[in-house]
């Protein structure tokens, strides 16, 4: 919600400020401009992107305007009671948690699955961290789209303004009174450009990344932890090898929640 609200902010600040500056609101809505800028970027996405990825486009953009809270905190509480009860009645004793735990995140699952299984440290952590990497990509592979119409936008806006000024040239002879107000709408082509550059397709693929960023480290919390089960390490030390993947504000909250599972 609050991405959505930062788009707005971002859009209203411009259009607020022309019509400070005495500009008619509906002078910033010209249809041959919108469909070059925005219909010329459709396209070269398209055809610069495999088509299977291009048409999640609109299911991956709506990621970024979804404020997924970080898992750290839940995480290190949920394996804290997962390696008290593997040290009081062994790591066979997480068998039941696994079945029965329908909400268990598939991730986690595989994990404590892989060691319940008794595979051995190093090939848990080879298997969970090319699980992470490839999911990684998938993910990239989605920014990309919006890296690429955040460069092809700019471009496209320029395009429309030559093509806008160009028409106005040809026909320069037959009403000169008319110059001034053609090449403002020329110009507007550049403005949707690289306005929808930097107020939305670049902001989109940064949330993206932002939100990749923070999953990826949220998994490799869950390596980490179950590694440190399988090692044997009672629950107080493996919290404190689990305190690195955390900001000052999540070690003030599992501090809070640590007395829950004492």
């Amino acid at each position: 919600m609050t991405t959505l609200i930062f788009f707005i902010v971002g859009i209203a600040s411009l259009v607020v400020a022309f019509v400070i500056d005495g500009g008619h609101i509906g002078a910033l809505f010209v249809f041959s401009s919108a469909l070059v800028v925005f219909g010329g970027t459709i396209g070269a996405v398209g055809a610069s992107t495999p088509f299977p990825v291009f048409k999640k486009s609109i299911k991956i953009m709506l990621l970024a305007f979804k404020n997924k809270k970080p898992n750290n905190i839940e995480n290190i509480v949920y394996f804290k009671e997962i390696a008290i009860k593997a040290r009081k009645e062994g790591l066979l004793s997480i068998d039941k948690e696994i079945s029965e735990n329908d909400e268990l995140d598939p991730f986690i699952r595989k994990g404590l699955e892989l060691m319940v299984d008794g595979v051995d440290a190093a090939t848990i952590r080879n298997i969970l961290e090319s699980q992470i990497q490839i999911t990684s990509k998938r993910h990239k592979e989605g920014i990309a789209i919006f890296d690429s119409a955040g460069g092809y936008a700019p471009t496209l806006g320029i395009i429309g303004t030559v093509m806008g000024l160009v028409h106005i040239l040809g026909n320069l002879s037959s009403n000169p009174d008319a110059l001034g107000p053609q090449i403002s709408v020329a110009f507007l082509a550049t403005l949707y450009g690289v306005g929808s550059a930097n107020l939305i397709w670049l902001p989109i693929a940064s949330k993206l990344k932002a939100i990749n960023q923070q999953e990826t480290n949220e998994r490799l919390l869950v390596i980490e932890a179950i590694l440190s089960i399988l090692e044997g390490d009672n629950s107080n030390l493996m919290t404190e090898k689990l305190k690195i993947f955390l900001n000052s504000k999540e070690l003030i909250e599992l501090g809070e929640a640590d007395g829950r599972v004492e």
